[in-house]
C-alpha cells in the first residue's frame, strides 16, 4: 500500500478519534453517571470506534470471520456519524441561544440567572431525542442501501455517433464492494437486473470487492453469467489495489470481463465502430509504476474521427482528458456521497459526485452512485443503481 493511503488512514484515525471524544463529553457526562455505569458507557463507545477499524485489518488476516463483526462496526459507524451531525447542529443552536440570551441580559434592566437544573434536563432530553432519531435514520439507511438497487435510464447524445448505434444501450456497474457486508444474495439480484435489460455492452467501473479472490469468488459467481453481445468491460478501482489488484485483474478476466489497462477497443456494429478505451485506477501507480493511470495511452492509434468513450473508476480522472477528444467518460467511486456527512467528504478533489455532467463544454461525464455500497451498510438520499446509457445520434 502506497504512503497516500496510509496519510488517509492517519487523517482518518485523528479526525474520528476527536469526534468520538466530543460525543462521549457531550452524551455521556451530562447524565452525571457514577460508577460503573460511566465505565461501561465509555467502554461502549470505544468499541463502537474500535470495531470498524479492527475489521478493516480482519478481512486481511481473519477474512473468514469478519461477516458478523463487520456487519457491527459499520453500523455502529453509522448510527454514530448522524449522531455526531445532529449534536454539532444542537450545540451550535445551543451556543447561539446562549450568546442571545447573555447579550439580551447585558442590555436588560432585570437579568435572569440561568437555570441550572432546566439546562441539565434540556440537554439530558435533547441527547436522547439525538439518539432517537439517529437510530431511526440508521434503520432507514440500512433499509435503502439493502434493497435492489434503482434503474437509472439516461439518454447520451454524440455527435459523431454512427447511426448504426442510435439506441445502443450500455449497462453500467460500479462499486459493488463484495466482502464485508455485501455477499452472493446480493450480486445475485444484481445479475439477475443485468439480464432483464438485455443490454448491447456491460461497463463495470471498479471496486468489484474487498476481500481476496480466494474468499470472494463463490460469491461474485452471478456476475460471470452475465452477457451482452458486445462485450463486457472492466477498469481497476481503488479498493482493488488493496486487495490484490493483479489478481484480481486476473480474476476478472476468468470471469469473462475484458480488462482495459490503458488501452482501447473497438466496437463494430453493422460495418460501423466506435473506441472504448479504459484506465486503470487514479490511483494504481501509487501501488504499481505500470499501472499509472493514463488516458492519452489509452487512446494511442484509435481514429481521431471516432466517437471515444472512456472507463475510468474516479471522477478526477477528467482532469487528465483535456487535450483528448472524448465524448463520453463513465465512472464511480464517489457513491454519490452515500449519506450526511460523508456526502461532503466524497467532494474533496472530484469534479462531480454523481449524475450526468457536461465537462469542459465538450465531453459528458456520467459517474454512477455506485451498485452496491462500502462501510456502513446505510445510503440515504444516494440509492445504488444500475445504469442503463443509451446512445443517441446527435
Amino acid at each position: 500500500m502506497n504512503a497516500a493511503f496510509f496519510l488517509w488512514i492517519g487523517i482518518m484515525v485523528s479526525v474520528l478519534s476527536l469526534g468520538y471524544y466530543y460525543m462521549g463529553q457531550r452524551l455521556i457526562m451530562p447524565f452525571n453517571l457514577e460508577s460503573p455505569q460511566k465505565q461501561i458507557a465509555w467502554t461502549v463507545l470505544s468499541l463502537m470506534y474500535l470495531i470498524p477499524f479492527s475489521s478493516f485489518f480482519m478481512v486481511r488476516f481473519a477474512e473468514k470471520y469478519s461477516g458478523l463483526y463487520s456487519w457491527i462496526g459499520y453500523i455502529s459507524l453509522g448510527f454514530l456519524s448522524f449522531v455526531f451531525v445532529m449534536l454539532i447542529f444542537r450545540d451550535a443552536a445551543w451556543f447561539i441561544a446562549l450568546g442571545g440570551q447573555k447579550l439580551f441580559s447585558l442590555f436588560s434592566s432585570s437579568p435572569q440567572a440561568v437555570d441550572a437544573t432546566k439546562r441539565e434536563f434540556l440537554l439530558q432530553s435533547t441527547n436522547l431525542g439525538v439518539l432517537g432519531i439517529a437510530g431511526t435514520l440508521t434503520a432507514y439507511g440500512v433499509y435503502e442501501a439493502r434493497k435492489k438497487p434503482g434503474i437509472v435510464n439516461v439518454n447520451i447524445p454524440i455527435a459523431k455517433l454512427p447511426k448504426e448505434f442510435d439506441g445502443f444501450r450500455i449497462v453500467q456497474i460500479s462499486d459493488i464492494h463484495a466482502g464485508l457486508t455485501i455477499k452472493r444474495d446480493f450480486i445475485e439480484t444484481i445479475a439477475e437486473e443485468i439480464k432483464t435489460l438485455s443490454p448491447d455492452l456491460i461497463a463495470f467501473t471498479g471496486d468489484m470487492a474487498d476481500g481476496s479472490v480466494p474468499h470472494l469468488k463463490y460469491d461474485l459467481e452471478p456476475l460471470e453469467k452475465v452477457y451482452a453481445p458486445h462485450g463486457k468491460f472492466f477498469v481497476t478501482g481503488n479498493h482493488e489495489y488493496y486487495s490484490g489488484a493483479e489478481q484480481w485483474v486476473a480474476h476478472a478476466r476468468d470471469m469473462g470481463y475484458d480488462v482495459l489497462m490503458n488501452e482501447h477497443r473497438t466496437v463494430t456494429k453493422n460495418g460501423a465502430s466506435f473506441i472504448l478505451a479504459g484506465v486503470t485506477d487514479y490511483s494504481g501507480g501509487g501501488f504499481f509504476p505500470t499501472h499509472k493511470s493514463d488516458p492519452k495511452k489509452a487512446l494511442e492509434g484509435a481514429p481521431k474521427k471516432s466517437a471515444k468513450i472512456l472507463l475510468a473508476h474516479q471522477p478526477r480522472t477528467l482532469f487528465h482528458i483535456n487535450d483528448l477528444d472524448i465524448d463520453l467518460v463513465m465512472m464511480g467511486h464517489t457513491h454519490g456521497g452515500q449519506f450526511f456527512p460523508w456526502n461532503l467528504v466524497a467532494t474533496i478533489g472530484q469534479p462531480f459526485i454523481k449524475g450526468l455532467n457536461m465537462y469542459n463544454e465538450r465531453t459528458w461525464a456520467y459517474v454512477s452512485k455506485g451498485t452496491g455500497y462500502w462501510g456502513p451498510p446505510i445510503r440515504v438520499g444516494a440509492r445504488s443503481e444500475i445504469t442503463v446509457l443509451t446512445l443517441k445520434s446527435a
